[in-house]
């Protein structure tokens, strides 16, 4: 009953915002604040796939699965690779911080070494695995790492979004700028443009397949064009359950190194 309550109080709330949102535009900060505050659920389970694409249109599959679990406006999660025979059983550990000012915490495990290696600060502009998406892609940033600007409304798929304009106010980070186009009934981002720190286009993020799981807006599918390198990743997500209730003691480095069962 409680979680019950608390749900309709969330959907009162955005009812009222985005009611206000008609009659008088929000800011970008605004905007982004509502998507970062969307009811996903307290845990998740999944499993996908990714597809890497090089130039030459030749394709690499890979399959994993994990499990993520919020704490507030903080998260942890962990994965694991299935296949192919080449990567099975690498395995990564993520605990992410709303705070700015402190670093996300982030393991790896590589089965042929043995060994769990602890990823940087400073790491977090590398790509994972072979895709496109860096460190920092998955984990997600803090609203306010970055200066936010309402740019204008503009249908994709006969669905209106919002377009925003985010600026990292740390001049040393890998984007400088990240154009959004924001869902406004499902409060997910549709299509995401990266620039480089020269302000030249980078990737284009296409995110479709959006559907209710388990009530909550989910993407199924999110393809990763990366224009400079001309190297494609695809993420599908072949099953995710919501709130299945996964215990705290999973996201430990110790589960990397003996691994987890599905």
């Amino acid at each position: 009953m409680k979680y019950k309550n608390v749900r309709l109080i969330w959907v009162i709330l955005f009812i009222i915002q985005f009611s206000f949102a008609q009659e008088a535009q929000l800011t970008g900060r605004e905007i982004i604040v509502l998507v970062d505050d969307r009811w996903v659920g307290n845990d998740q389970k999944a499993t996908t796939r990714m597809t890497l694409i090089n130039k030459r249109g030749q394709e690499r599959i890979r399959e994993l699965f994990s499990y993520l679990k919020h704490y507030g406006k903080d998260s942890k999660s962990i994965m694991f690779f299935e296949k192919p025979a080449d990567v099975k059983g690498t395995g990564f550990l993520s605990w992410e911080y709303d705070d700015p000012s402190k670093d996300d915490d982030r393991w790896l495990y590589l089965p042929a070494l043995k060994k769990v290696r602890r990823i940087s600060g400073s790491s977090k502009n590398d790509y994972f695995m072979g895709s496109d998406f860096t460190y920092d892609d998955m984990g997600g940033r803090s609203v306010d790492e970055d200066d936010h600007k309402f740019l204008r409304e503009e249908e994709i798929d006969g669905v209106n979004c919002w377009v925003l304009e985010s600026v990292p106010k740390d001049k040393g980070y890998m984007y400088s700028k990240v154009i959004r186009w924001i869902r406004q009934d499902a409060l997910l981002a549709v299509k995401v443009e990266y620039y480089d720190k020269h302000g030249k286009l980078m990737k284009i993020l296409t995110v479709s397949d959006i559907r209710k799981q388990n009530e909550i807006w989910t993407a199924f599918r999110m393809f990763m064009d990366n224009k400079q390198e001309k190297h494609q990743t695809l993420l599908e997500f072949v099953e995710i359950t919501y709130n299945i209730g996964i215990k705290d003691n999973l996201f430990k480095v110790a589960s990397l190194e003996r691994g987890v069962m599905k």
